[in-house]
């Protein structure tokens, strides 16, 4: 059990865009780290840990995110770490590391251009080497697999599909940092061509690029935010099997798992960020988590309206810590994925005093 009250205490994003031709990584971070850590009230030599979360193959070259460390700034010396992967791992290690004692704050980032390279390519080079990348199935047309056979299996529609889209990007409307912000109705939206059967554009998400950062703080480090604090009363994630064809795709048994360690149940849900980037996702992790439809889910518009690769997960923890923060609420879920049809998931309870 943990020995430590965590809380976030700072939080910025850049606008997630289709394409950020004019400035790098390096150049996308330094606002967004600099504004986490003006609400946090902490200077750089404040931060006990640095931990940040991105993925190589987005940029085309090994070690890309030593690069991104310019951004931090060369002084004072950092104790610093990453994962290649979304930065909702990066904030689970930096939490981790918090409980320890090694430190009383910590600053979690994570950025992504997908603009630069072939999106779905860069994904089908994370699946099993032997027997499914060499057949090169993209992101999309796994996800297809998956709509279909939940469709099928629960009856759910391809409507119900496109009022999840619809819904999602009427949120998104309020949402500045959001990429897609608009959307026709149901109806409209369902006389669009198909992309991959049974997916249509609107049950995907867009290629994004973007960033985010969150400031973590224990004990004393606290009192110095300006943003309300934010609890982490709970935060695991588990693992699916790697084989596709070894799992039940129409079901989430690691995000139930993982929501039931984090004590997703333990009390009443106000909101939950859920990382779904296909609108049947959102299905299966709202039965997965348990969440009723008195809760408020993914008032930012969720990934169906911005996702930046390795970035959409931490951004999903750091919406519903600001939703909270403002007033939204008293008591949050947030979720994070990563891998093909919800391969991996990561499920964050949060509580404001």
């Amino acid at each position: 059990m943990p020995s430590r009250d965590v809380a976030i205490v700072g939080f910025a994003q850049s606008a997630s865009v289709r394409r950020e031709a004019s400035r790098n990584e390096v150049e996308m971070l330094m606002p967004i780290l600099q504004e986490a850590k003006r609400q946090a009230g902490l200077r750089g030599r404040d931060i006990g840990v640095t931990v940040s979360g991105s993925c190589d193959y987005l940029a085309g070259q090994p070690f890309a995110f030593v690069s991104a460390l310019d951004a931090v700034g060369a002084w004072p010396p950092i104790v610093e770490s990453h994962v290649e992967m979304d930065g909702a791992w990066a904030l689970y290690e930096a939490w981790v590391k918090l409980q320890t004692g090694e430190a009383d704050s910590a600053l979690v980032y994570a950025f992504g251009k997908s603009s630069m390279g072939d999106l779905p390519e860069v994904l089908t080079i994370q699946l099993d080497p032997y027997t499914t990348a060499p057949l090169w199935p993209d992101a999309v047309s796994l996800a297809a697999l998956q709509a279909r056979a939940y469709l099928e299996k629960t009856g759910t529609s391809e409507r119900d599909l496109a009022e999840v889209a619809f819904r999602s990007r009427r949120a998104a409307a309020a949402n500045p940092k959001a990429q897609v912000r608009t959307s026709a109705d149901a109806e409209t939206l369902l006389a669009t061509p198909y992309l991959v059967s049974p997916l249509r554009a609107h049950d995907c998400p867009p290629i994004s690029d973007g960033c985010a950062a969150i400031v973590l703080a224990c004990g004393d480090a606290v009192k110095k935010s300006a943003m309300t604090p934010v609890w982490i009363r709970g935060i695991d994630h588990r693992i699916e099997a790697h084989a596709l064809g070894v799992r039940d795709l129409t079901t989430s048994p690691s995000t139930k798992l993982a929501g039931e360690k984090a004590g997703v149940g333990k009390g009443r849900v106000d909101l939950a960020e859920l990382h779904a980037p296909f609108t049947h996702q959102e299905l299966i992790l709202r039965e997965a988590l348990g969440l009723g439809a008195g809760v408020d889910v993914n008032p930012s518009g969720g990934a169906l309206a911005a996702n930046p690769m390795m970035v959409a997960g931490l951004v999903r923890i750091g919406e519903a810590a600001a939703r909270l923060a403002g007033g939204a609420g008293k008591r949050a879920v947030a979720h994070a994925t990563s891998g093909p049809c919800l391969q991996q998931n990561l499920v964050c309870v949060l509580e404001r005093d």
